[in-house]
Order: C-alpha cells, then sequence, then structure tokens
C-alpha cells in the first residue's frame, strides 16, 4: 500500500494525519450507526401458524411462516417449554410462505418457533414466535445475542473482497489500459488482488456461519460451508475469484493478453457485485441489476487506477504524463455513470427522504455521501487546477497531485469500510415492503368461521377484508357483518365498523384507523337472521409502522 504510505518526513507524514483521522471516524461510526436495536431483517416476517402469543387447545399439526419476500429456510427449531429442541426438517417452500410438519404431539406450556432464513438478496435472516398449548408458562430461551466478533469478521472480510475487487482488478486494468511502464503500482495491485483472494473465501464461510447462527469456532464443518453455497453470495464469491484470477493473469504476458484479461475481469467486478446483496434483490431486476454491474465497473476504474497513477507520479514523473492524460480524458464520463448509477439506485432503495434519517442504512448514506462529496471536490481540484501543469512536467504540481492522490485512496478505503457497514442494515424499501405486508388470523367455532386481513399490518389507516363461512366450511349468507377491534389493556373502547359487500364474495371495511400497535382482539358479529347474532372473535397483532 505504498501510495498510501506517508514519507520519513515530519512535514509529510503531518499532511496525513487528517486523512488518516477520517478513515479513524468513518470506522468508528459504522459501529455506532450500524449496531441495531433490534434484529433487523431483509426479508420480513408478516404471519405466523400460530400467531404469535396464541393460546392453543391442542397441538396444531403444521405451522407456517410468512414473509415479505420468498426466502430458502436454513434452521427451522421448536424449543420446547423444558428448553429442549426439536429440529424440524419436513417443509415445503409455497410462494413466500414456509409451510412446516409438526413431527410430535406438543405438551402444554409455551413453545418457541425458532426460524433462520436466507433472503433474496442472500443475507441471513433469523427471529421467533411464541404460542401455548394449553395454558402459557415460562418461555424457554430461545434467543440469540448479536456475536460481536463474527460481525466483526464478516465485515472485516468483505472489506478484503472490496479491496482486491476495486483497487486490484481496477489496478490491474489501469496498468494495462493507461501505464506506459506496468511495472509502477504492480506490487500494490498484486497486493489488493491478494487480499480479495484471502477475502472472498472467508467472507463465502462466514455467510454460512451466520446463516445458522453458530460460532467462529465452527467455520470448518462441513454444515456450515453447505450453508453458504445454498445462498446467492456463492455466486459473488464465484465471479469474484474468477476477476481475481484475471486481473493476476493481466499482470505478465503480451500486452495484448494483459488489456483483455483485464478487460475481462472488470466486467467481472460488476457481475459479481450484481449477483446478490441489497440492490441487485431490489426490483425491477432489469433496472437495478444493468446499474450495480455499471456502478461496480465504474467504481473499480476510478479507485483501481488511484493508486497506481499516484506511484508513478511520485517515483516516474517523466513516464507518468502520459498515464495521467489517459486518465483525465476517461474519468469524467466514468465519474458521471458512476454518480448517475448510485443516485438512481439510492432513489430506489431509501424511497422517502425520511428514511435518510430514520433509518441505520439511510445513515450510513449519509456518511458515504458526506466522504463522496470530499472525495469529488479533491478530485475536481486535481482535475482542472493541478492535471494540466503536471502533464507539462511541473515537477512541484507533480509532488503535489500524487500527496492529493494518496488522500483520495484513504477516503476511497473509508468509503469501502461504510459500504462493508450495509451488510448488516436492512434498505429501507425491504422494510417498507413488509410494512405494506397484511396481517390475517382465522377464526374457526362450531356456528361459523372467518378469515379477517388488515392491510397494512400496522397502526395507522387500514383496510379490513373478511370471508366468513359455516362452521363446517359451507357458505354463509349473512345479513351483515361488524367488526369490533378492542384494546382494553391501553384504555381504548371498542372501534366498531359495519362491513359492505362489494360482490366478490368478501366483506370489506375501509377508512379504518387503528391508533396503536400491539396485540388486539378482533371481533366479528355475523348477523345470521333477523333473529340471530354469531359472534367469533380472536387475538390479532398490529405491527408498529
Amino acid at each position: 500500500m505504498n501510495a498510501a504510505q506517508p514519507s520519513s518526513t515530519n512535514r509529510t507524514a503531518g499532511r496525513h494525519i487528517g486523512p488518516l483521522a477520517w478513515l479513524f471516524v468513518s470506522l468508528v461510526a459504522i459501529s455506532v450507526l450500524a449496531l441495531p436495536s433490534r434484529a433487523f431483517a431483509h426479508a420480513a416476517l408478516v404471519a405466523t401458524d400460530p400467531a404469535d402469543g396464541v393460546v392453543l387447545s391442542q397441538s396444531p399439526a403444521r405451522f407456517s411462516l410468512t414473509f415479505s419476500e420468498p426466502v430458502s429456510p436454513l434452521v427451522l427449531t421448536l424449543v420446547r417449554p423444558d428448553g429442549s429442541q426439536l429440529a424440524l426438517t419436513s417443509f415445503r417452500l409455497n410462494d413466500q410462505t414456509i409451510e412446516i410438519d409438526n413431527p410430535e404431539t406438543l405438551k402444554p406450556g409455551t413453545h418457541v418457533l425458532s426460524w433462520r432464513v436466507a433472503s433474496v438478496d442472500g443475507h441471513p435472516v433469523g427471529g421467533s414466535a411464541l404460542f401455548s398449548i394449553g395454558a402459557p408458562s415460562a418461555a424457554p430461551v430461545a434467543g440469540e445475542a448479536i456475536d460481536w466478533t463474527l460481525r466483526a469478521a464478516i465485515w472485516a472480510a468483505r472489506l478484503f473482497v472490496y479491496a482486491g475487487l476495486f483497487l486490484g482488478v481496477g489496478g490491474a486494468f489501469a496498468l494495462a489500459w493507461l501505464a506506459e511502464d506496468r511495472r509502477c503500482g504492480q506490487r500494490f495491485v498484486a497486493a489488493a488482488l491478494l487480499f480479495g483472494l484471502a477475502g472472498a473465501p472467508l467472507s463465502l464461510g462466514l455467510q454460512g456461519l451466520d446463516g445458522l447462527g453458530v460460532p467462529l469456532a465452527r467455520f470448518a464443518t462441513p454444515a456450515v460451508w453447505k450453508t453458504a453455497l445454498e445462498t446467492s453470495f456463492v455466486w459473488t464469491v464465484l465471479i469474484g475469484l474468477i476477476a481475481l484470477g484475471l486481473a493476476l493473469l493481466s499482470l505478465s504476458g503480451s500486452s495484448a493478453l494483459r488489456k483483455l484479461s483485464a478487460s475481462a475481469a472488470l466486467l467481472c467486478v460488476g457481475g459479481a457485485l450484481a449477483a446478490s446483496g441489497h440492490a441487485s434483490a431490489a426490483e425491477p431486476q432489469w433496472l437495478t441489476r444493468p446499474l450495480v454491474f455499471l456502478h461496480g465497473a465504474a467504481i473499480a476504474f476510478w479507485a483501481g487506477s488511484l493508486a497506481p497513477l499516484g506511484l508513478a507520479l511520485r517515483r516516474q514523473p517523466a513516464e507518468a504524463k502520459a498515464f495521467l492524460r489517459r486518465f483525465s480524458r476517461a474519468i469524467l464520463p466514468v465519474v458521471i455513470l458512476l454518480a448517475a448509477s448510485g443516485i438512481v439506485l439510492a432513489i430506489i432503495q431509501v424511497r422517502q427522504p425520511a428514511a435518510l434519517i430514520d433509518t441505520s442504512y439511510g445513515r450510513l448514506l449519509l456518511l458515504k455521501l458526506a466522504l463522496l462529496l470530499f472525495l469529488f471536490t479533491l478530485a475536481a481540484v486535481n482535475r482542472w487546477t493541478l492535471t494540466v501543469p503536471a502533464e507539462a512536467g511541473d515537477t512541484e504540481v507533480q509532488r503535489r497531485l500524487a500527496r492529493s492522490i494518496r488522500i483520495e485512496v484513504v477516503i476511497v478505503l473509508a468509503i469501502f469500510g461504510v459500504a462493508a457497514g450495509w451488510r448488516f442494515t436492512p434498505p429501507p424499501r425491504a422494510l417498507a415492503i413488509a410494512a405494506a405486508q397484511p396481517v390475517s388470523i382465522h377464526i374457526h367455532t362450531l356456528k361459523a368461521m372467518a378469515d379477517l386481513s388488515i392491510t397494512p399490518g400496522h397502526a395507522g389507516e387500514v383496510a379490513a377484508s373478511v370471508v366468513i363461512m359455516t362452521g363446517d366450511f359451507g357458505p354463509l349468507d349473512a345479513k351483515a357483518v361488524t367488526l369490533v377491534l378492542s384494546k382494553p389493556d391501553s384504555g381504548i373502547e371498542p372501534i366498531k365498523r359495519p362491513a359492505t359487500k362489494p360482490g366478490d364474495g368478501t366483506w370489506r371495511i375501509d377508512n379504518l384507523v387503528i391508533p396503536l400497535p400491539g396485540r388486539w382482539n378482533a371481533r366479528l358479529d355475523i348477523l345470521v337472521s333477523d333473529f340471530e347474532v354469531v359472534k367469533i372473535e380472536a387475538p390479532i397483532e398490529i405491527r408498529a409502522q
């Protein structure tokens, strides 16, 4: 990392205190901002059967978990009231729902259905739901504390991968296409590639550990790697390893081979980033994946060119003039592409400006934007004030430009650190999708049964939909249906709303306002005839906004 190292003089070393402080502050900020108040999900759980907290009269034959997007089950466990665990291995995937068979008759008391799944973006997600048979008991412990050692290892490995893909592959491309003397900066590029080659398989193994929720000590176990290979992140690692290998190949051989290998490696960088991750999983896929591809390739070109260019200006200023001229001509369209793709992706991920403050993802984005503003300002000064005299051979300006480029490299590393922090935070897009999901309950009695769905399933203005039948699943031609919501523990009087029948076989209640989240009691008053009203009820969990 010679380009980022201070010289032996005190005066030059002092110039690097500022950039290194920026890096330190950025990395500390990541640790603070990425701390969740609870375990956030990239695919959010929107419904369980049995419902969370419900008390059942008998053991259920099966369980189900419904998420905001399709998922792949990793670990499904039932924790009995005595704390013993039962692995649930028989399940089926039905769109966004996991249907799980219950292999035994459950004893009275409180049970915990614990789950870990992989979401579409490749990130593991975990959680649990409680239900009781007969009557509640002391809930068994099923939660898990955040493993900060594992989290730090995941972050560091991701940083190694970014260094290899962006500084290594991008640097190899710059040496092949822009540099007059490829030996200048080659050791730096090779070191970055080796960091990437070490970080890629390490990241994959850590993905498996995170997926199973097990500690670092189990890194070498087959189950960990089997789990890792079943996530979409494996494609990022495989394509990334191809990119790193091609970049290493480009450091030797003929000029044509170097250019061909380096070009293919740069394309693989974009492909690796588009294969998994938050942005690649966002809709519309036809837009987000190409944008991630272009964004990644543009980052690699710009960031990878910096260190070889700075080293060339410092060590071989005469030969560096051609390098600088080619880079300065190419960088403007690359930066425009980088900024445009990044802006569109940020809009898709954040959606609402308030999410920049209200979510950990948004606060990390603001920190990244602050660093980018500093980087763009510094790059603009270099481009419009230092490049021309440096190309003309002004040695003092060349030294100033080399120092400035070293600062740029440090800022780029800080940006990589911030981006690696996104691994632990769901984007506001995913949170909004989860918040918009309905909550549903099934109420079954001898006289009548109903399916009640409230959309969205959080506090605020909602709409309710009701399908009613007789207790033996026959048609029930009711004269009227009234929904009554009550929450006695919050001192709220019952909310009564008559339902209308739009003609599609359902009863609807529109413009319904549920003022508070939490557990509500939902009662349906079904007028069967002028002389008979059937009342059925069950608890329903309303999420916070």
